[in-house]
């Protein structure tokens, strides 16, 4: 009877491992949890207490423009339909970029937008920053400022249309964050997204071939 009892108790403990097991790989790990229940700003301000200060800034930055965000890990805040945005997120870890000067790319943002199919090569020689899928049916800018991500979705709608040369928008995006920085002069390209969205339907699912 003691065997038989204490066989039973092994394989409760055992089930509980796994279940505990498998609730962690669903959710990617044990950080995914941690802001369970309601968001507020209290909380996911202690969250990020210890991040880099320029991810920290950032999600400030948007915690106070559209308030707390929906997901909150200990890597990442997500933001889901908030303002023009299809998504945003505001990463912990930081990505080094050096166009159009060196600073660290960590906060991104998508909208819907299907991509011509000819004018891939031409965004990635744009920005390797504006991140083009096309079977989702989305675009994003990655950058540590909002401004800058509306700055280059717009550019890279204009190269996307043909209405600039890479090597135009380039420079204007230069020219833009440059009179930014010396005179806080915003762009009208930093303000607002300045052509008309594309509907949910963007995706290309491609064609089947088998």
């Amino acid at each position: 009877m003691k065997m038989i009892k204490g066989a039973a108790l092994a394989g409760l403990a055992m089930g509980s491992v796994a279940a505990l097991s498998g609730c962690s790989t669903a959710m990617g790990s044990t950080a995914a949890t941690q802001m369970a229940g309601p968001m507020n700003m209290a909380s996911v301000e202690r969250m990020v207490s210890g991040w880099p200060e320029a991810s920290r800034m950032a999600a400030m930055d948007m915690m106070r423009k559209y308030g707390p965000p929906q997901e909150a890990t200990a890597s990442m805040l997500m933001w889901m339909n908030n303002g023009p945005w299809k998504w945003t997120k505001v990463s912990r870890e930081t990505i080094p970029h050096n166009f159009p000067m060196p600073h660290p790319d960590l906060l991104e943002q998508a909208i819907d937008y299907r991509v011509p199919l000819g004018r891939y090569d031409d965004l990635a020689r744009y920005d390797g920053s504006v991140i083009a899928e096309r079977t989702k049916g989305e675009i994003s800018a990655r950058c540590d400022k909002e401004g800058a991500n509306f700055l280059a979705i717009n550019l890279a709608h204009d190269v996307a249309t043909g209405k600039r040369t890479v090597e135009q928008a380039r420079s204007y995006y230069a020219a833009a964050m440059q009179r930014f920085m010396k005179s806080k002069q915003m762009d009208p390209y930093m303000q607002r997204i300045q052509f008309q969205m594309q509907s949910s339907n963007s995706g290309d699912p491609d064609r089947a071939v088998m």
